[in-house]
């Protein structure tokens, strides 16, 4: 019988991974603003508990760069000190990049948080292939989407039904915190505010 893994969110060997929030996708999402805004407030925490974070960017040429707001917040989060890679792929799986694997295994952590686009592509590939590997993967639902509401919701029920924890974002970011009374949680408080 395999070990129990975890479920909670383990803050000293949490990596965040923000899979292909690039404008071109974000337009053809039916509410990209809210998905865009959970994946920043999921940034923000990862920033507080001092987790890496990696971005992802699915053929920059054809679908853009990263969305302006998000891409200005890493840029202001790795100027204060969080450990932000970026990966440029052409696979729908990010663990079928070199480049990905790569720099998921140089930050030596194994629990993985997901959060982009979309749910039944990118999304599903990689947390399954991760949660394959011995990874500890979990998705934000509300941080991530799909052009079709109905492949998204499918793509949740096949995640959960193969061991992947599908969660929330103020979920993700009240465990790694832990505890109210802190400067540490004020500082969440402000997080989840906006």
């Amino acid at each position: 019988m395999p070990a129990p893994r975890e479920t909670l969110v383990n803050r000293s060997d949490l990596v965040l991974v923000l899979v292909d929030l690039q404008d071109r996708l974000i337009a053809a999402m039916p509410d990209p603003a809210s998905v865009v805004a959970a994946a920043m407030r999921l940034a923000r925490g990862a920033a507080l508990i001092d987790a890496p974070i990696i971005i992802t960017r699915q053929y920059p040429k054809g679908l853009g760069p990263t969305t302006p707001a998000l891409e200005e917040l890493l840029l202001e989060l790795a100027d204060a000190g969080t450990r932000v890679i970026g990966v440029d792929k052409t696979a729908f799986c990010c663990a079928a990049e070199d480049a990905f694997v790569e720099a998921l295994s140089a930050t030596g952590h194994r629990q993985v948080i997901v959060a982009g686009m979309e749910t039944h592509i990118c999304v599903a590939q990689t947390a399954l292939a991760l949660h394959g590997s011995g990874y500890q993967v979990q998705v934000a639902a509300d941080a991530v989407c799909s052009r079709d509401p109905y492949a998204h919701d499918l793509a949740l029920d096949r995640l959960r039904a193969c061991g992947v924890v599908v969660t929330h974002s103020e979920s993700v970011l009240y465990e790694a915190v832990g505890r109210a009374g802190t400067d540490e949680f004020k500082s969440l408080l402000g997080i989840i505010k906006t």
